[in-house]
């Protein structure tokens, strides 16, 4: 059966839909080209918890995505909102590569007296050492809440499936007994984010997505039509297994004129 979606936006993951690795998945500059002739809003949502908003835009530039850095949306956008509504900024992250950036003239980390707001945890790849974690679980012990930036178990690079923040955030859970505020995807506020900002509501807009739970089960639990695509992450068998089934699942991101209404 066709399934074809009356929407007016879409939500589109990055890793694993638009890239994998350094490699632009084939056809996606195409099938985003489409939909921006088409007229759809559209919103960038990534749980890349590595890398800075400028440097997610200057790598899909360089891989022939002419992406502005305002219409991505990752969960250090929503951490940062958290803080600034609490009026708390002393943290400890733990997390890599140049997403510190993102937190720089909100987080305060010189903390000299040791009281810690919050534990914000990303995927911090192999800076996630006993004693990083360790540190972490005392600040965390001692008052300080725990923000996860997201909760995957696990991503796709270019050499096979890597662990993710997710397997690390529960372990500080199961130490602690205090469970973590995931700021990313599945989280309904953070997808409600994306979507005030296109000024649609949850059922005029469809996420596009790899991952059966962050992007698919997410969107649906957030209103939104979903759409499962076959690469980056995607397991069949995870897939059969799940509670929650996209609106339609497709080869990739170059087959998305199948599902709109006027393809």
């Amino acid at each position: 059966m066709v399934i074809r979606m009356d929407v007016r936006g879409f939500l589109i993951d990055l890793d694993g839909v638009l890239y994998i690795g350094d490699q632009a998945i084939d056809g996606a500059q195409e099938a985003i080209g489409l939909l921006r002739e088409k007229n759809y809003r559209l919103r960038f949502v990534s749980n890349t918890t590595r890398t800075c908003r400028k440097t997610i835009a200057e790598r899909l530039a360089r891989l022939g995505f002419d992406i502005p850095e305002s219409s991505i949306f990752t969960p250090p956008l929503a951490a940062i909102a958290r803080m600034n509504a609490a009026g708390k900024h002393r943290c400890m992250l733990l997390t890599t590569g140049d997403v510190f950036k993102d937190f720089e003239q909100w987080c305060d980390r010189s903390i000299e007296d040791g009281k810690i707001d919050y534990v914000v945890v990303g995927d911090a790849g192999n800076m996630m050492t006993y004693e990083t974690l360790n540190a972490a679980f005392r600040a965390v012990s001692n008052g300080a809440e725990i923000i996860a930036l997201e909760k995957d178990r696990y991503w796709m690079a270019p050499d096979g499936l890597m662990l993710s923040a997710g397997p690390f955030v529960a372990a500080l859970e199961f130490a602690t007994g205090k469970t973590a505020t995931v700021m990313g995807k599945p989280s309904k506020a953070f997808f409600e984010m994306a979507l005030r900002d296109m000024d649609l509501r949850p059922e005029e807009t469809a996420m596009i997505g790899d991952d059966i739970i962050t992007d698919i089960a997410g969107a649906r639990k957030a209103g939104m039509k979903a759409v499962l695509v076959k690469t980056g992450k995607y397991r069949e068998e995870v897939v059969r297994g799940a509670p929650v089934q996209p609106t339609k699942i497709i080869d990739s991101i170059a087959s998305i004129s199948t599902v709109l209404v006027q393809p």
